[in-house]
């Protein structure tokens, strides 16, 4: 893998101007709190008016949306797992959402993505687990495609920023 294509930043996911953004969606893709709030806030009516012709999503799985008023061209959606202890298949879940949005990304020819944390905050998913799940599924993704080219880790806060760049940092 080239150095750089993964990378962790601080910033408001809604803001980045990149091939796709991923939101950290409920499974009927209608909007919530946290992330999902935030970014159909920011993509405004004609997000929720696509959404709903999607019929929902189950979690571990991904869909795609235009970026509608966002900087980004594309929204993909995934669905966490909701944190019940880590024994019911929750860590390949959330692999699963990682890889799924990657394989969207890749079909739609994207260059670059942006990930929340997804499943940690409602959902209650170990925010140190998380990121090491997210950083071990993106690295071996960039390691067996070209696309998308670089993935960032979108920290929302101080605390968020510092638990992926440890994550990152280990799997060096």
């Amino acid at each position: 893998m080239t150095p750089g294509r993964l990378q962790v930043v601080q910033d408001d996911i809604t803001t980045l101007a990149l091939d796709a953004i991923v939101n950290a969606a409920n499974s009927s893709l209608l909007g919530g709190g946290g992330v999902d709030g935030a970014i159909h806030r920011a993509a405004g009516p004609g997000l929720l008016e696509e959404c709903r012709s999607l019929g929902g999503c189950p979690a571990g799985q991904a869909k795609l949306t235009a970026g509608h008023r966002l900087p980004a061209r594309f929204v993909i959606h995934t669905v966490g797992p909701v944190w019940n202890g880590g024994q019911h298949g929750e860590e390949e879940t959330l692999a699963s959402c990682y890889r799924e949005s990657l394989r969207l990304a890749e079909r739609h020819q994207c260059q670059n993505i942006a990930f929340p944390a997804v499943s940690t905050g409602i959902f209650g998913f170990p925010p140190d687990r998380a990121a090491d799940i997210a950083v071990a599924t993106c690295r071996d993704w960039l390691a067996a495609h070209d696309l998308p080219h670089e993935v960032t880790l979108v920290a929302y806060d101080d605390l968020s920023r510092t638990v992926l760049q440890t994550a990152l940092e280990k799997e060096s």
